[in-house]
């Protein structure tokens, strides 16, 4: 088998910040033609090689080969011009331009006598999305489009600089199912057309269906680069984190009585007609795509906002909740989808964060004494496994998993009936959601009754005792463990049958 040309090249690449080696001689090849995943924990270095690509940050040894030729990337305008495009997580363009003005901004065509030849750039805006196999708005301003939509902004901006690179870093983070399965498709056509793709993901799944080659870092240090196809999910897990682990603990279920029983919930515009129940020690799963409206079953079940019609019972009493502190007292925990907005108090210290709701059972009088405070948080810190200094340090200072650790021990101190989980392991690296889900499973032995939202498919069918599947506000299936399969989850996600069970 011949092997493709080698269009960019990083060769021993160290780099340096304070005291942190965020790079440590890290060599990688991409190949024409070619998907290349790179793959690590939060902190292995990936962000670091993006930012060197992009030209935001310069090695301090080491160097970056274009084409053979070695370079310095003298910043983000530089790396465009050497055929290097970068799509980050968050879409940077210019939401009050239009579509056709953000694809070709900086560089956009000329008339002979120097003015912009906007006809040029509607017709030549066209040819590329013709060329993506997309339909877009072009008059229409970026900031009306979806977060998939304005990706492809950025993709037909990376083909009318002619790149020869796309890094896309964390693209799928805010994507349905289908916006990624379109974006694949994407990708996938822009390799055959010989371009080099850098894919930097947590999602494991995504990184097998999708990519050629993967390359691990670790602690900033090149562990391994090897085919896909030599891989598995376990060999690439042991790389990013330097030992064997299982993916999702789950422990057998011990069941106890209904907890938690909801009949016909309903919410207007939102959904309609939602019941289920759980038991002690039972995890049930709620799927669906993004819209489907499980999170809107979240928040009424936990007094952010109030349904229209439906019963909710609490171990067989009737209750309604006006507020979340009613949910909280009635012992209902809620741990939201977004741990920065919602979740988490970033200029508080670890401690204040996890006392936070629970300040009127500690000082009923109103004084606040810290050393109890910090006694309570230290005692959920360590069951969690958070990694810190003290409970004294910043919450925002600490890793995504270990922020999300907190948010957990933060809902835990509560002492609820029932903990709700929105998304609890997006955009936290493999190691981090590998002790998230150590957690989950202990807490559901201890008799806990918990709700597990998640766009993760492997992670609802390997976690959940039972599957809810919602769809456009309504459940159109619910499954056992043993009988679900990502098959039967999507094809119900998707409305095309009515309630199943299995």
């Amino acid at each position: 088998m011949v092997r493709a040309a080698s269009v960019l090249e990083l060769h021993a690449v160290s780099k340096r910040f304070g005291a942190t080696q965020a790079l440590d001689g890290v060599s990688l090849a991409l190949q024409e033609g070619e998907i290349h995943a790179l793959v690590g924990e939060n902190g292995a270095g990936k962000s670091t090689v993006v930012k060197i690509l992009a030209g935001v940050h310069a090695p301090d040894s080491g160097e970056v080969r274009v084409g053979g030729t070695a370079v310095d990337i003298e910043g983000p305008a530089h790396a465009r011009a050497l055929g290097i495009a970068v799509i980050h997580q968050e879409p940077r363009l210019f939401p009050d331009l239009s579509v056709a003005e953000n694809v070709f901004l900086e560089h956009q065509p000329r008339r002979r006598f120097g003015g912009i030849d906007w006809p040029a750039i509607q017709r030549s805006a066209s040819l590329l999305f013709g060329d993506l196999d997309v339909s877009m708005p072009l008059d229409a301003p970026v900031r009306g489009l979806s977060m998939a939509d304005q990706q492809l902004v950025e993709i037909a901006r990376a083909l009318s600089i002619e790149a020869r690179v796309l890094v896309m870093d964390e693209p799928t983070a805010s994507l349905s199912v289908h916006e990624v399965e379109r974006l694949f498709a994407i990708v996938r056509r822009l390799r055959d057309r010989g371009v080099a793709v850098l894919f930097v993901s947590h999602r494991l799944a995504e990184v097998f269906e999708l990519c050629d080659r993967a390359s691990v870092l670790r602690d900033g240090r090149h562990v391994i680069t090897a085919p896909i196809d030599t891989l598995t999910t376990t060999d690439l897990i042991r790389h990013m984190i330097g030992r064997d682990v299982r993916l999702f603990p789950k422990a057998p279920a011990n069941l106890g009585d209904v907890v938690l029983d909801v009949r016909g919930l309903s919410r207007h515009d939102e959904f309609s007609d939602i019941s289920f129940s759980i038991r002690a020690g039972e995890i049930v799963g709620l799927a669906g795509l993004v819209g489907a409206g499980r999170t809107e079953v979240a928040r009424v079940l936990f007094g952010v906002s109030p349904p229209d019609a439906g019963e909710v019972r609490l171990a067989g009493e009737v209750v309604h909740f006006d507020s979340p502190s009613a949910a909280l007292d009635a012992g209902i925990a809620y741990v939201p989808e977004d741990r920065h907005q919602d979740g988490l108090v970033l200029g508080f210290s670890i401690s204040s964060n996890i006392t936070l709701p629970i300040l009127k059972r500690l000082f009923p009088r109103l004084v606040v004494r810290g050393s109890k405070e910090r006694v309570l948080a230290n005692q959920y810190a360590t069951r969690l496994d958070v990694r810190m200094t003290d409970v004294e340090q910043l919450v925002g200072a600490l890793s995504g998993g270990n922020q999300q650790k907190v948010v957990i021990a933060r809902w835990l101190a509560t002492r609820p009936r029932v903990l709700i989980l929105d998304e609890p392991t997006r955009g936290i690296d493999i190691g981090a959601k590998v002790e998230v889900h150590r957690i989950v499973s202990e807490l559901a032995t201890t008799g806990l009754a918990i709700l597990l939202i998640s766009s993760d498919l492997p992670e609802v069918l390997a976690m959940s005792d039972r599957i809810l599947v919602m769809h456009e506000g309504r459940l159109t299936a619910e499954l056992s463990g043993d009988a679900a399969t990502q098959e039967r989850v999507m094809f119900a996600a998707t409305g095309q049958h009515g309630l199943a069970t299995g």
